[in-house]
């Protein structure tokens, strides 16, 4: 099944790079090549700001997934940069880098505390994607025709994503997980693995019914993050030479959004989410060209940020293995 389930993601994966290269050649990489290089020692701006600020807003949003604050900020800061790095990645559907922030930040408090967190962070950031999306619509309808097809989409996926928010929480709230563990607790072999999904079970209903004011803060600050995004197409295209307004700008990250959404089960939506850039900067006016330039800028800084998040991961691994060093002389 492993095997398997890697073959797909690795067809996936290069099927989005094979789009994205057909992308490039459909809409003039020279005039791609040329805009890039007019950012020029601007390129730097991009990369840092605004999604420092989109980092520290995501952070934020997790640490209110906790019932009470015992991890340090910096620590959540550089866990979720390494775990974002990993769900980008590797084919693990951005699921395996969750994992990975709850490991990196077990010295601060135990798995069965960390676990929840990013599960309810998890569904607070998608809850927040999804508020993203409500607001585009307005937005859309403004700037767009009124029978575009880019409005459908959006509306469907919009409708789809509520549906698979609301699943994902009625599964939390609901015991389903304890459920399961029960189930699975009738063969000995897996008791271990039942009497841990219970807990977690237990974790996860107990803060959505007695934590609402952090719930609501988490949902508001990845909201912030998303909203910080939205602000990251506005510098990029301005910084591009291309004049758009915030709303035009909140659009193109609402769609953008509602493509990832759409196409997470390919690694870092590679393709797909360069073909809705072309789709919604053509529809706006602004050419096909542009939406690629913007694509590639943007990839040029999730790139470098990758880079951050697994040195990070490397400092993780160092600070773990100092000690034990130390305890073995």
């Amino acid at each position: 099944m492993n095997t398997r389930w890697r073959t797909a993601r690795m067809l996936m994966l290069v099927s989005g790079a094979t789009l994205l290269a057909i992308l490039v050649w459909r809409n003039d990489p020279e005039a791609i090549l040329h805009s890039i290089r007019q950012l020029s020692w601007r390129l730097l701006i991009v990369i840092a700001f605004p999604f420092a600020l989109v980092n520290v807003f995501d952070t934020l949003g997790w640490r209110f997934a906790f019932r009470n604050d015992r991890v340090p900020f910096g620590s959540l800061f550089s866990a979720r940069m390494a775990g974002e790095a990993f769900n980008l990645t590797t084919p693990t559907a951005s699921v395996g880098g969750e994992a990975v922030k709850a490991w990196l930040i077990r010295h601060h408090v135990p798995l069965h505390e960390a676990l929840p967190s990013v599960i309810v962070a998890k569904t607070t950031i998608t809850i927040a994607q999804g508020l993203l999306l409500v607001v585009g619509l307005p937005c859309a309808w403004a700037l767009l025709p009124h029978d575009s097809p880019l409005l459908r989409v959006m509306f469907w996926l919009l409708l789809v994503e509520v549906l698979a928010v609301g699943g994902f929480v009625a599964v939390q709230v609901g015991g389903l997980l304890g459920r399961g563990g029960r189930a699975l607790g009738r063969f000995a072999f897996l008791e271990k693995l039942a009497g841990g999904l219970g807990r977690l079970d237990d974790s996860l209903a107990v803060f959505y019914r007695t934590q609402p004011v952090r719930l609501a803060l988490s949902i508001f600050f990845h909201f912030l993050g998303w909203l910080g995004s939205a602000l990251e197409v506005w510098v990029v295209l301005q910084l591009l030479g291309v004049d758009i307004s915030l709303t035009a700008a909140l659009l193109v990250e609402a769609f953008s959004t509602a493509v990832r959404f759409a196409t997470f089960m390919v690694p870092a939506s590679i393709g797909a989410l360069e073909g809705g850039h072309v789709a919604i900067f053509t529809a706006l006016g602004l050419g096909g060209t542009t939406g690629m330039s913007f694509s590639i800028v943007r990839r040029i800084r999730e790139a470098t940020w990758i880079g951050v998040g697994f040195l990070a991961l490397a400092a993780y691994r160092g600070v773990v293995a100092a000690p034990a060093t130390a305890e073995e002389h």
